[in-house]
Formats: C-alpha cells, sequence, structure tokens
C-alpha cells in the first residue's frame, strides 16, 4: 500500500516573499512527525512519501498513485489542510487521514474533511489504522510512555528540500503559559535518554548533516539531562556547523551549561522573553522575572550564543509603549534575531477559554492563526492598531544598521542572513501596503473595520502599515 504524509502550508507562507524571509531566517527542515509515522509504515511493508508544503508546491503527480493521504494539523494550515482533504477525497478518491494539534483539539470539525481523524499521538496505532484494523471515525492515541522506543525519523521518505535535521529529545513542557498548546497536546512531559538522543544524532553526522534543531519546547528544562547530551556530543564528534534550540531565560544561571552549549555548538537559541511588563509575564504564568530577562541577554552574549528574542504582542496588561520598549531591548542586548509573535488563542489553551468567555475572537479563519496575524480585540488598542505594530517592530529591529553590527559580532554568514532578513522585511511591508488597499476581503481590510472608526489612529486616507 502508497502511503503519503503532507504538511500543508498556509496561503500566505506559499507565497514568494514569505518563503524569500524563511530562507533567511532559518535552515530548511520537516516536522518529524510524518517521518517517524512514515518509517514504522515502511518497515511494516508499505511504500511511504512525504512532502512539506512550506517549501515547495505539492503537484497532483505526487500523490495520484497513493492509497492513503495523511494530513499534519496545526491551526495556521488547517484551513489548507482541510482544503487539500476535500479535493484529494472528491476529486482524487483518496482515502484521507488527519491528525496533529488542531484536529486533536477539533476532531469533529476536522472528521467533516477526513475517513479518520487520530487525536493525540499516532506511533502505537498507525500501523493498524492504515491496515484497517482501527474502523472508528475518530481514533485515541495515547501517548507513548516510553519514548525510546520510538524509531528515528526516516529522511529518505521526504521527498522536499531539507538541510537541517529535527531532533525531540522530550515531548511535551513542564511549564504551561496560557498561550501554549504543546504542553497541553504533548502531556505529561517525557524525555528520552541521553544515549538515545546520541545514537540519532549520530545517524544524522553519517547522513551528513551540517545544521540540527533540537525542537523541544525547552531543551534545557532538565539541565542535568541536557549537560549529559552535551559532554557526549563533544566526546563523540558529534558537533555540527549549527544547532538551534529553545530554552528559558534561566538558563543564564548555570555557567557551566552555557559552556556546554556553547562548545557543543549549540550556538542559536529562541527564548520567550515576551514582555517587559512584570503583569504581563504573571498574566501569561511564565514564571519569569524582568531581571531574568535582562541576566539572559548578558550571559548568553559572552557566550557568543545567538539570540533569537521573542516577544508576545498584544497581552492585556501591555500597551503600544510596552511593544516598543520590548522591541528596543531586543536591540539593545544584539539580539540576532527578533520573533514578534501576535497573542493568538489557540484552540485547547487557557488564552482561548478566556477570550471565547469575554466574546473577543473576532477572527476565526483558522489560516490567520499564524501568530503574525490579528484574530482577537485587544485590551488596550484597536485591532489594526496592533497589526501596524507587528510590522513596526519588524522594520525596527531587521534594519541595515542593524545587519552591521550582527556582521561585527557574529562574522558573515551571520550578517548575511540578517540582511536578507532586512531586504525581506522591506518587501513585506511594500508587500503587505499594497495587500491593504484591496477592497478584496483580506484581513487587512476586516481589521480595519473592526477597528473602532472614529479612532485617530489610522485615517481611512493612510490606510497604511507603520
Amino acid at each position: 500500500m502508497k502511503i503519503v504524509f503532507i504538511t500543508p502550508a498556509a496561503d500566505i507562507r506559499r507565497n514568494s516573499i514569505y518563503r524569500l524571509g524563511g530562507s533567511f531566517y532559518g535552515q530548511k527542515n520537516s516536522i518529524t512527525g510524518p517521518l517517524i509515522l512514515g518509517r514504522i509504515l515502511k518497515e511494516a511493508g508499505h511504500d511511504v512519501e512525504v512532502y512539506e508544503e512550506l517549501y515547495k508546491d505539492l503537484k497532483p503527480e505526487n500523490i495520484l498513485d497513493a492509497d492513503t493521504v495523511g494530513i499534519y494539523t496545526m491551526t495556521s494550515n488547517a484551513t489548507r489542510a482541510y482544503e487539500l482533504a476535500d479535493i484529494l477525497r472528491n476529486e482524487y478518491k483518496k482515502r484521507v487521514i488527519l491528525g496533529g494539534m488542531h484536529v486533536s483539539g477539533f476532531p469533529e470539525e476536522g472528521l467533516k474533511h477526513a475517513d479518520q481523524v487520530i487525536v493525540g499521538e499516532a506511533e502505537n496505532i498507525i500501523v493498524d489504522i492504515i491496515e484497517g484494523n482501527i474502523k472508528e471515525k475518530i481514533v485515541y492515541a495515547p501517548p507513548v510512555k516510553d519514548l525510546d522506543k520510538i524509531p528515528f525519523p526516516d529522511y529518505s521518505l521526504l521527498k522536499t528540500p531539507c538541510n537541517a535535521a529535527n531532533v525531540m529529545t522530550s515531548r511535551g513542557c513542564p511549564f504551561s503559559c496560557i498561550f501554549c498548546t504543546t504542553s497541553r497536546m504533548f502531556y505529561p512531559y517525557r524525555q528520552r535518554t541521553p544515549d538515545n538522543v546520541i545514537k540519532e544524532l549520530e545517524m544524522y553526522k553519517k547522513m551528513g548533516f551540517k545544521y540540527v534543531n533540537f525542537e523541544d519546547d525547552n531543551f534545557t528544562a532538565n539541565k542535568i539531562r541536557a549537560k549529559e547530551i552535551l559532554r557526549k556530543m563533544i566526546e563523540n564528534k558529534l558537533v555540527f556547523k549549527e544547532t538551534f534550540f529553545f530554552g528559558r531565560t534561566d538558563l543564564a544561571n548555570d555557567e557551566e551549561l552555557l559552556v556546554l552549549l556553547r562548545d557543543a555548538h549549540l550556538n542559536r537559541v529562541l527564548i520567550g522573553i515576551e514582555s517587559l511588563n512584570q503583569k504581563s509575564l504573571d498574566y501569561i504564568d511564565k514564571k519569569q522575572k524582568i531581571e531574568d530577562i535582562e541576566k539572559a541577554g548578558e550571559m548568553l552574549a559572552k557566550y557568543k550564543i545567538k539570540l533569537i528574542a521573542s516577544i508576545v504582542l498584544g497581552l492585556d496588561y501591555d500597551t503600544v509603549e510596552d511593544i516598543r520598549n520590548s522591541v528596543e531591548f531586543t536591540k539593545k542586548i544584539n539580539a540576532y534575531q527578533l520573533q514578534p509573535a501576535v497573542l493568538t488563542p489557540y484552540p485547547g489553551t487557557p488564552l482561548y477559554e478566556q477570550f471565547e468567555k469575554e466574546d473577543r475572537i473576532i477572527i476565526k479563519d483558522w489560516q490567520y492563526y499564524d501568530m503574525m496575524n490579528v484574530v482577537f480585540q485587544p485590551k488596550n488598542m484597536s485591532p489594526w492598531k496592533l497589526q501596524s505594530e507587528f510590522f513596526h517592530a519588524v522594520k525596527s529591529f531587521y534594519s541595515f544598521s542593524g545587519a552591521m553590527k550582527i556582521f561585527k559580532l557574529f562574522g558573515f554568514e551571520a550578517g548575511m542572513r540578517r540582511l536578507g532578513l532586512w531586504i525581506a522585511a522591506n518587501f513585506g511591508k511594500t508587500f503587505f501596503n499594497k495587500q491593504s488597499e484591496k477592497e478584496n476581503g483580506n484581513i487587512y481590510h476586516e481589521l480595519y473595520e473592526l477597528s473602532d472608526s472614529s479612532s485617530s489612529e489610522l485615517p481611512k486616507s493612510s490606510f497604511k502599515l507603520s
């Protein structure tokens, strides 16, 4: 039997401007779930192919001979996932199975577009589902207890571009910020043993990968385990050109950890700064203090670990001034990159429940739930003003002078990447300004109409992104 797995990409992420920016932001990679499930099915005797739509358009001929198509859903790609599912079922008469975070939260919604929906982690049941031994329309999969027993991803199945291997050394997160989906989808928090992680890294070294991404929500959550993995990487010469990971500000309190991160080339980290307003940090249950943020910036700079600073725009206790102060802070500490994330009420989170109760969700087209578009009514500004602040943050941070500073701090490759993001940011601003002038039902007109028409924030005659 031939099975094709697809990870869709929303319309906005398949346009040339977004793909240009993405090529500078980081290396091409692939979500590990389909590659793991694909390996399980391949070892069971099936023919498997995997496609990431983010990097290359999907052609119908890729799936014409498939017996079953599995589609991975996140909230931001759910609209596209449903579109593909409907086409595959209605026009090509394919059997379609949906899985992933979004349909795990909304299985009945997903079932309108699929033959079956998998809720949860599918490793232990995927063969029985594909071979027809499990016939329920909605299949509830229990969490995998022992992550060491899961096979490694099979990159030979991937038919779209990829030059960075993704590694998940744990599932879930011991923290529970109110807007986070993964700490709820992947519950309880589980960890792989260091030796098991090392075996996977050995495989990628033999395959010739130069870039690796640790995709754990918080790789350094268990610092003892993280340090053991890092030591084994160094001892076994499993150091890659660049390795990305997610962390928290508390890693700055462990100088031994910082030394090992540097020496193992875990030299690019995304940390959720979120806000410089303590009320906002407490509101989202971040369990983080302002002084933690400041120390993290200082210590990462000391050990030449490139910081991708993530800030959240639109928190209930933040004003425009708070947002701009956060952006200026990231520039002051010489953050390598900025990820300005519009607060997004993902289904299944306490934030979603709060906004639903308060009737503050104004857009329910899932493709806009991507942390780049405003889908709710903020407390301290209009929806359009918050959207404008997103583009203001990008334009303010990704400047030519900022790129020149990165050249000096981190070298040629890092500087060129930052320069590319400056170019992409300017192209993006022009593109979205033009889109905002079109009365074709796009989200930017909708946000303007949903904003207070009497507000002096943005006159109709100057409907531009600031």
